[in-house]
């Protein structure tokens, strides 16, 4: 008689580590694209792009950078919680970084969900970001 191979919990198991793998690998191509996606940007707007990505992923390292709109954006458990849009894309004088419904940066009955960025930003401005990101984060 033959045995068999593994067993239905050995193939359960196999089968949830595979989907692991599948989702590293996914979340470091959307990782990839984001950094690909600035380097597009006009020189400005790369600058400032890359200093709120540095400012994101180390405020809060727990979510995932990829793409939203084809715009760099940070995700818990597959939802938006902040983004960037730079100002070259629809030719405005400021970029933008703003907060999605998953952010629950709720703060009585009328908050800010988007701020203005320019190429001005100040340390002082920079802190303040990392903490409305952390915040949001959870």
């Amino acid at each position: 008689m033959a045995k068999q191979a593994f067993t239905a919990e050995e193939r359960a198991a196999m089968k949830e580590r595979a989907k692991e793998q599948k989702a590293a690998a996914t979340k470091a191509e959307d990782a990839a694209a984001v950094l690909e996606k600035i380097a597009e940007f006009d020189p400005d707007d790369r600058e400032l792009a890359t200093r709120v990505h540095e400012i994101v992923t180390t405020a809060a390292p727990q979510l995932d950078p990829k793409l939203w709109y084809g715009q760099p954006a940070y995700a818990r458990d597959g939802k938006v919680v902040c983004f960037f849009q730079p100002a070259g894309k629809f030719k405005t004088r400021y970029s933008t970084f703003g907060f999605q419904d998953p952010a629950a940066l709720d703060d009585g009955g009328m908050w800010p969900v988007a701020f203005a960025l320019t190429d001005d930003v100040s340390p002082d401005d920079e802190a303040r970001l990392a903490g409305l990101v952390k915040r949001a984060a959870g």
